[in-house]
């Protein structure tokens, strides 16, 4: 059975290029096409496709925020990064989003097929100079702070910025969750794909690296309590 597909990027000259390359490739089907991240869950939603190979720039709610949010409403769904971006910030805030590959824009046929079949078989796929950016990164000691400072500011969506604040502010799951009028386990979601983002462990240290990272204002924050934390 092939795998199936959906495209989402805001040119459509693209999409009709990729379904090109894939329209003789028995491996794949593609069942659906989005311009956009939130036209992105819909699709996904409605299709629950096995892959998803998604752009970062797209209009509205970008395609790291689109990736967080198919990771929560269509875990099964496995996200292949397709971008003209390869700064190590935005590769690593796409994995804590939870892509499972990354490959750029001007990567040959060939590669982007080869990507596609490892991620929609359940393994990760890096490009090569993806993977050299990393290990750059990784050597002079600066992917963790980037991804902090920029993937902070560029990946949280404005409810996540909410939930954020009023989490800093020393609220509960359930403080918070009547205060935005939402159900106690959506605000746990929340945080979760926050300290995934943010790489934190715990709801201290994401109110910390937010704090770092200049999301909120570190005067009058206060780490969340243990019984705050698990409430």
């Amino acid at each position: 059975m092939p795998f199936n597909v959906v495209l989402v990027d805001d040119h459509q000259v693209l999409r009709d290029a990729i379904k090109e390359i894939l329209v003789h490739n028995p491996d794949f089907q593609v069942v659906g096409e989005a311009g956009s991240g939130t036209e992105a869950g819909e699709v996904c939603g409605r299709t629950d496709p096995d892959l998803v190979v998604m752009d970062i720039g797209l209009p509205g709610m970008n395609g790291i925020e689109a990736t967080a949010e198919l990771a929560r409403h269509c875990p099964r769904a496995r996200v292949l990064i397709l971008s003209m971006y390869d700064d190590e910030a935005s590769v690593m805030a796409a994995v804590r989003a939870g892509a499972r590959g990354f490959v750029l824009k001007k990567a040959c046929a060939t590669e982007l097929v080869d990507a596609m079949r490892t991620v929609a078989r359940g393994s990760t796929y890096f490009g090569a100079q993806v993977s050299d950016r990393l290990l750059s990164g990784v050597q002079v000691g600066k992917l963790r702070a980037h991804a902090h400072s920029r993937a902070g500011h560029e990946t949280l969506s404005p409810r996540e910025q909410q939930v954020l604040r009023l989490t800093a502010e020393g609220k509960s799951n359930k403080e918070v969750a009547t205060l935005l009028h939402l159900e106690v386990h959506t605000v746990r979601s929340y945080r979760k794909t926050m300290m995934a983002k943010l790489g934190a462990s715990n709801v201290a240290e994401l109110i910390q690296v937010a704090s770092a990272a200049g999301l909120i204002d570190p005067i009058g924050s206060k780490p969340a309590t243990r019984s705050e934390t698990s409430s």
